[in-house]
């Protein structure tokens, strides 16, 4: 039998089926990452979904080429991936739905749909005005491929938007504000959305300073990290009605159900499922079926953000 030219392994056989008839010498394989790695040299590893810290360990019983994840985020990666591994995250992949998700959390917020849905389930006709989206001044921390996705999305809904990055810059004709700015921008901000990854160097980002420097009754929407948010800051300036929140991201996260933020008032949760829709996986599988044409023609791999 002649060896595959390439060795690939996908975690469900939804996502193997999504790849398509692969071209000849490929091999795919369905492997959890649960047990021992069933081929001693493998190409293209696909992890399962969000499960990063706990299965990269035990590539260190494997030589492999690639470990293709299946999120953008890839903080804490570096620390459980065994040495000599290149790793590449999924960009392309969740920004349009994360993008949906922060502005479908903005109307819903605004609009006051939970209230509504709470008066639906008791028989309420609850009818009264609420905040709009439209003419809101937004700021949107981050302008990555899910800020710039935001943003996208944003413009028909005729906001003021002001954007704030790492660096700053204009890019593609958007004036880009460096976050050595954002103390001067955050008292005219109505809503901030944060898109950010995670890392030391966005680690509250946005604490009580920066809570403190928004005007009464803004909303704070984080589908980034968690830890963008000082938690303990946020809890008291949302316990004192002084901004309102929607997050699909915590710190801790799962939030533990005894949390205050289960219970506050102006308090939106989603768990964490900005990626988590039915336009992820065909588009996994497409990112996993261009690295395998890539490694094929001797070509790098896409997206790759660390190599231990």
């Amino acid at each position: 039998m002649v060896a595959p030219s390439l060795v690939v392994t996908v975690p469900e056989e939804g996502l193997a089926r999504d790849l398509g008839e692969l071209p000849d010498g490929v091999e795919l394989l369905l492997w959890d990452m649960r047990t021992p790695p069933p081929r001693d040299r493998i190409d293209i590893v696909v992890p399962p979904y969000l499960s990063l810290p706990a299965v990269l360990p035990i590539l260190a019983g494997a030589t492999v080429r690639l470990v293709q994840g299946e999120s953008i985020g890839f903080d804490g990666v570096a620390e459980h991936l065994p040495p000599g591994n290149v790793f590449a995250n999924a960009a392309s992949v969740h920004e349009a739905s994360t993008a949906e998700l922060a502005v479908g959390l903005a109307i819903a917020a605004q609009r006051r749909i939970p209230e509504f849905v709470r008066a639906q389930e008791d028989g309420r006709w609850m009818q009264s005005f609420s905040p709009s989206l439209a003419d809101r001044r937004v700021l949107l921390l981050g302008y990555g491929g899910v800020g710039k996705a935001v943003a996208a999305r944003l413009l028909p809904f005729e906001v003021e938007l002001t954007v704030v990055a790492h660096t700053a810059r204009v890019e593609d004709g958007v004036r880009v504000h460096g976050t050595d700015e954002l103390p001067a921008l955050l008292p005219q901000a109505e809503i901030v959305i944060a898109t950010l990854p995670g890392g030391e160097s966005t680690r509250h980002i946005i604490d009580d300073a920066a809570l403190s420097a928004l005007p009464d009754g803004a909303l704070v929407i984080n589908v980034g990290r968690g830890p963008l948010i000082d938690t303990e800051a946020l809890v008291d300036h949302v316990s004192r009605c002084r901004i309102r929140v929607a997050l699909d991201v915590t710190d801790p996260e799962p939030l533990p159900a005894d949390h205050p933020l289960w219970a506050l008032p102006g308090v939106l949760i989603s768990p964490h499922v900005g990626g988590a829709s039915t336009a992820m996986q065909p588009r996994i599988a497409r990112l996993v079926r261009r690295q395998i044409d890539r490694m094929l023609a001797g070509e790098p791999p896409v997206n790759v953000v660390l190599t231990t």
